[in-house]
């Protein structure tokens, strides 16, 4: 039989221990922390805030009463809305309780088509408005302002084609 040599594999650390050198060990430079002074932050605006949704669009509406006009997703709502049917819709709350020239809103809005995010804006200016002045909340509702549309699109089912289409018939 032979006999086998094992051997320990060294780090470069013992073996330079074993050769009798040294490791020196250098200081590192302190890091030198510096002040710097802060402004006092800035007043936030008092704004009052909603949610409105229509389909799968959602708008968080902030209503602020020293801004005026309508910023959605950092544009005019103008821009964002070319059609007038769909400025029309988003506005009519704030017209409704003759209010448009005294608050502004920013809104973000995101999900569904153009339609739906219309008129989720429009539900959640209302919902704020509310907020703003519980008083409109009767008027509001009376315009229809504060129902929630809940309709959306119903699921496809297993063996359908659509929701509710079947496959043709045949009878041979």
């Amino acid at each position: 039989m032979a006999t086998q040599k094992t051997s320990k594999i060294k780090t470069p650390k013992e073996s330079k221990l074993l050769t009798g050198q040294e490791i020196k060990k250098t200081p590192r430079a302190k890091k030198e922390i510096k002040k710097v002074e802060v402004a006092a932050p800035e007043k936030k605006e008092h704004y009052f805030e909603a949610v409105g949704r229509r389909k799968t669009a959602v708008a968080r509406v902030r209503l602020y009463t020293k801004k005026t006009g309508l910023e959605v997703n950092n544009q005019d709502f103008q821009k964002y809305f070319p059609i007038k049917r769909l400025q029309n819709k988003v506005f009519s709350p704030l017209e409704k309780m003759k209010i448009s020239d005294k608050l502004g809103a920013v809104i973000k809005v995101k999900g569904g088509g153009i339609n739906a995010q219309a008129e989720a804006i429009a539900l959640g200016i209302s919902r704020a408005l509310t907020k703003f002045n519980p008083d409109f909340k009767k008027r509001l509702r009376r315009f229809g302002h504060l129902t929630r549309d809940s309709r959306a699109v119903e699921r496809k089912k297993y063996g359908l084609k659509k929701a509710r289409r079947a496959p043709q018939w045949k009878k041979r």
